[in-house]
């Protein structure tokens, strides 16, 4: 195949043009604010975790506290009708030496009570503050979601842009390229390889490989207009003064 040296050059430009195509859909794929936004919400799963689990927490030193308040509101009953009937003193004398005892054992059973109340309501401060904690925690990464969220909008954004510009780029210059070297090149494309590539200090500009000896002697021996190719790659190799041939 034969094709004007400068219809070449354009080949050239056109491969470096599907090279940044290449680079803008990479960078639409792995936007770095996608793996910050993962990032981020493993993060809020954790703290909503521990929410639930101090929620949870709190609930059962809720229900503690308020069986407890009961059983010392039972006794506090208990100990003042015993204690009414004792100062009555109607009762026989056995009677009241049981009373007394009973009461005894009921103040002394308060107080183990009592004191649990007490635990229980130290635990319940420190559950509240872990429940405060972890909800403030999870408002706070859900901030830096929104954040993130809106600046990878952003980054998207002029990505997109960015492939639209260049895929009208593209479509203008293959506009000018002849139709049967645009063949021969999309079809390099199409295969998943670079389909031209400059041809400099003995190496293919598209797959990098060095060309040995007779394959450069044949291209150098090559029409200006011929249209070459790489042996390893099967890509379009443009010369140019930087050739070296």
């Amino acid at each position: 195949m034969k094709a004007d040296p400068q219809m070449q050059l354009l080949v050239l430009d056109l491969a470096g043009v599907d090279a940044e195509l290449l680079r803008i859909r990479h960078r639409l794929a792995h936007l770095p604010e996608d793996a910050e936004i993962a990032q981020l919400e493993q993060q809020l799963q954790t703290h909503r975790d521990e929410a639930v689990k101090a929620q949870i927490a709190a609930e059962d030193v809720k229900r503690e506290t308020t069986r407890l308040e009961a059983e010392i509101g039972t006794m506090t009953q208990r100990e003042e009708k015993d204690g009414a009937l004792l100062r009555d003193g109607n009762l026989p004398a056995k009677a009241l030496t049981e009373l007394q005892h009973e009461l005894g054992s009921l103040s002394r059973r308060r107080g183990v009570l009592e004191d649990e109340l007490l635990e229980v309501m130290e635990q319940a401060e420190a559950v509240s503050a872990d429940e405060l904690r972890a909800g403030a925690m999870v408002t706070h990464v859900e901030g830096q979601i929104a954040e993130v969220t809106e600046r990878r909008g952003r980054t998207a954004d002029q990505a997109d842009k960015d492939l639209v510009d260049a895929t009208d780029k593209r479509a203008a210059l293959a506009a000018k390229i002849d139709a049967g070297l645009l063949a021969v090149y999309d079809r390099q494309v199409s295969a998943g390889k670079v389909g031209a590539g400059l041809l400099r200090q003995r190496r293919c500009g598209a797959c990098r490989m060095e060309l040995d000896r007779s394959e450069l002697s044949s291209i150098a021996s090559a029409a200006e207009d011929e249209v070459v190719r790489c042996d390893e790659c099967g890509a379009i190799l443009v010369r140019t003064k930087e050739s070296g041939l």
